[in-house]
């Protein structure tokens, strides 16, 4: 972002910005070109047609080049600002020139993290310009209807801001997707054998549906806002898709929220899982120490050194204290288990949650500092 206080309009570049590479997706009802531009002062005679034009920038890493692409395309300072100083929250602005949308693209990274990506539009008639962060999209689909002649050939670069919107709302469906494939897998795993890294996971996606949500909340506002705006060229027959985006927007969020509903669920599951563990273990070591209070006793009892001592030079004594204390432990054993308190049955799930702890593989050990 730039300094507080700078100039309406100053540009502040990424620091992990791309060079600029520009493509050029022209077509009409009977002709389609696409090509990729090195020279920016090529695209003003795109300027001059009467086909829809569509310039896909991708990388922000030239400031000049930038501002030539917005003299060209009459692109208001502030438009460009906001293109360019990525980090800003999906919405729909009119200008004088031209109209002005920024949504925000979501994919899962490589390691199964959520990570988003800011898609600047401007439009106006005849001509689309995106602005990118880095190389690399979801708009295939939209290229391959251009390319195969579909009715989006035969309307104007307003329903073509609008196709990539709506490509954009519905890439939300296979990340929603891949978070409730890893809920599911957690859901088992809590249930079976929580682990800290279990809660560490639940927390982690827990995060990313909280992003996600509120960010297909201000795309849906976005979207509303693109469908009301009295300036489009939108016929009645083409607002119907506008508000097909739309709900799609609003099935995402619904999804999102049952997602994060199902984390606070899990979340108390594990809690559940880790308190009922505990209190078993407890109640093992509870009754193994109550079998060694009595035997204690008798063994401090006959251990004690004074002269008069019972049985004291007799061969059976030794013999005869081991099974007076057996006798008292299958006592107690008998006692606990007509009062409920014990079972065969919970020795036996106890001994096998113990095995399967056991034979679980456990993740090698950080380095000190290492991130966590």
């Amino acid at each position: 972002m730039p300094p507080p206080g700078a100039y309406p309009g100053e540009l502040a570049l990424p620091e992990t910005s791309q060079p600029l590479r520009i493509t050029v997706l022209d077509y009409g009802p009977s002709h389609c070109e696409e090509r990729e531009i090195t020279d920016v002062e090529s695209l003003t005679a795109y300027r001059e047609r009467d086909s829809v034009t569509w310039v896909n920038v991708q990388g922000l890493g030239d400031e000049a080049r930038l501002r030539r692409i917005a003299e060209i395309f009459s692109i208001h300072p502030l438009a460009l600002a906001d293109a360019v100083n990525v980090g800003q929250r999906p919405k729909f602005e009119s200008y004088e020139l031209h109209h002005f949308l920024i949504a925000r693209m979501a994919e899962m990274e490589a390691d199964d993290r959520l990570g988003f990506e800011q898609v600047s539009i401007v439009f106006a008639k005849g001509y689309v310009v995106m602005f990118q962060e880095d190389p690399g999209d979801c708009f295939d689909p939209v290229r391959a209807r251009i390319r195969s002649g579909a009715p989006v050939r035969h309307a104007g670069a307003d329903f073509l801001a609008y196709a990539l919107l709506d490509c954009l709302i519905d890439n939300f469906f296979p990340v929603i997707e891949t978070l409730g494939e890893h809920l599911e897998r957690l859901e088992d795993e809590v249930m079976m054998r929580p682990t800290r890294r279990t809660l560490g996971e639940i927390q982690r996606i827990r995060r990313s549906l909280l992003l996600l949500h509120r960010t297909a909340w201000q795309q849906r506002d976005a979207a509303n806002a693109f469908m009301r705006e009295e300036k489009s060229h939108f016929t009645p027959a083409q607002q119907i898709y506008l508000r097909d985006a739309y709900d799609h927007a609003a099935q995402a969020i619904d999804t999102i929220e049952t997602y994060r509903e199902l984390t606070v669920g899990l979340m108390d599951i594990y809690l559940s899982s880790i308190s009922n563990r505990m209190n078993e273990v407890m109640k093992v070591l509870t009754i193994i120490g109550s079998f060694f209070i009595p035997l204690t006793f008798v063994v401090g009892v006959y251990g004690m050194n004074f002269e008069d001592m019972p049985e004291l030079h007799q061969p059976w004594g030794y013999p005869a204290v081991w099974v007076v204390m057996i006798l008292i432990a299958l006592a107690m054993y008998r006692y606990f288990y007509r009062k409920g308190w014990i079972s065969i049955e919970d020795i036996e799930e106890i001994e096998g949650r113990s095995r399967t702890s056991d034979a679980e593989p456990r993740p090698p050990s950080s380095s000190a500092g290492a991130p966590r």
